[in-house]
């Protein structure tokens, strides 16, 4: 099931990003301290009253710009921002007071009839409540009063965007089916590719990038096992962006990745890794998604008799991060190895819903730790007393240690290495959690 999806917006300077970091600080889901995962963080994961969600800072949008009007500028962002959110949170500075801007804004959100909270930052002192009236005029309701910086009244803020969200509905899945997300930059050939497997043009293709402006979800069945496959809108690093409508896309397309089983990372082969795909292939594990890196387009590369060892060990140099994952070279276009996708993705769906029995997960573990004890710290030594694997998609293991601080990530990442080599799990990324054992 989706999460729901909030965006922060407001004119520049009014506190966005830092609304954000208060909102996510201590309240983030679990995510692995993994390196070598860099990318530009427009999004995260949060929850207030058992309600997860995901939290978008839309701090870069900018209201001047050499092409564009002022007014025409703020439309296009607030538009598509409005557009992808299921609640808006406008954000409006107490002490500069209402603006020509955020009255523009105010206008564009009262037509898209979405839930909106109206929050009045850098308000430190509540004793003087007329530094609020003049956002009445907005027409968005109630200002609550907040101060960003300090943390007064963000829970009654977090409090109102839970009480806006839709209802929550769960949806009628069939375990037996994988849903395959397929992402990445735009014009890497993710719908040539969906085209290529359903056989029939389900999807728009074109040279232009970000045709695909939405993910597209369609039902298909291959050799008994079925599949939802996901097209999804292109994404691209903020500074390339030159549509607003590209930026905000990305947001669809995390949304798929959030639903999905297995993530199909399409990279392509004519321009290699990038900085942005490693930016997604860093959303995918975080997201915890079993993956399969495709790289497209090998019908137009020169080759030699070392060029897909050449190309695999760039690739894998600049994933380290992702050593686990399968790699397929494919082209869309003369449709060499697309069929081998779909037996790549059933492998990583069976690898990441694999499971592990404690007895024989213990005596591996506690056969790698007497092989290659942990350091000490201090004159202190990490003792690994018990392990189990609670859950799948993605495979999480708990890890019962004296103390959870001694835990130091080289051994955890030692301790990973020695999970994947005795049992697999290969294209899933594995979630740890260590805790302290009582008693």
């Amino acid at each position: 099931m989706s999460k729901p999806i909030v965006a922060i917006v407001g004119r520049p300077n009014v506190g966005k990003s830092t609304l954000f970091n208060r909102l996510v600080g201590g309240r983030t889901a679990i995510v692995e301290d993994t390196a070598g995962v860099t990318r530009d963080r427009i999004y995260q994961d949060t929850d207030w009253t058992d309600r997860i969600f995901t939290l978008i800072d839309t701090g870069g949008m900018d209201f001047i710009s050499k092409d564009d009007t002022i007014l025409g500028q703020v439309r296009k962002q607030v538009q598509m921002a409005v557009q992808e959110a299921d609640v808006i949170i406008f954000l409006v500075d107490g002490r500069v007071g209402s603006t020509s801007d955020d009255e523009k804004l105010a206008e564009m959100l009262r037509r898209s009839q979405k839930p909106v909270i109206l929050a009045v930052n850098k308000i430190e002192d509540y004793s003087k409540p007329d530094s609020i009236y003049d956002f009445y005029s907005l027409g968005l309701g109630e200002p609550l009063p907040i101060s960003a910086a300090h943390g007064m009244n963000t829970g009654d803020l977090l409090d109102e965007v839970v009480s806006a969200f839709p209802p929550q509905q769960e949806e009628e899945e069939n375990p037996d089916t994988i849903k395959i997300a397929f992402v990445g930059r735009p014009n890497v050939g993710k719908s040539s590719l969906v085209n290529v497997i359903l056989g029939q043009d389900r999807s728009i293709v074109s040279q232009i990038p970000g045709t695909t402006r939405d993910a597209i979800d369609t039902p298909f069945e291959n050799n008994g096992q079925k599949y939802i496959l996901i097209d999804t809108a292109g994404m691209r690093r903020k500074r390339s962006i030159d549509e607003n409508t590209e930026r905000y896309s990305v947001i669809r397309a995390l949304r798929a990745i959030d639903r999905c089983d297995v993530a199909l990372l399409v990279i392509d082969a004519t321009t290699g890794l990038t900085e942005q795909d490693k930016r997604i292939a860093g959303y995918i594990r975080e997201s915890g998604k079993g993956t399969v890196l495709v790289v497209n387009k090998w019908d137009l590369v020169e080759k030699d008799g070392k060029t897909i060892n050449k190309y695999e060990k760039t690739i894998r140099s600049g994933l380290a991060f992702m050593q686990y994952v399968p790699l397929i070279f494919v082209s869309a276009l003369t449709k060499q190895r697309v069929n081998k996708i779909l037996e790549l993705v059933e492998y990583v769906a069976d690898q990441q819903s694999r499971r592990i029995s404690t007895s024989v997960l213990n005596e591996v573990i506690s056969e790698a730790v007497q092989l290659t004890p942990p350091p000490t710290d201090k004159g202190r030594r990490l003792k690994v007393i018990y392990c189990t694997q609670p859950g799948i998609k993605p495979p999480t293991f708990v890890f019962f240690v004296n103390d959870p601080e001694l835990m130091h990530f080289s051994y955890r990442r030692h301790l990973e290495n020695v999970i994947r080599e005795n049992f697999g799990f290969e294209g899933s990324p594995l979630r740890f959690v260590i805790k302290k054992r009582e008693g």
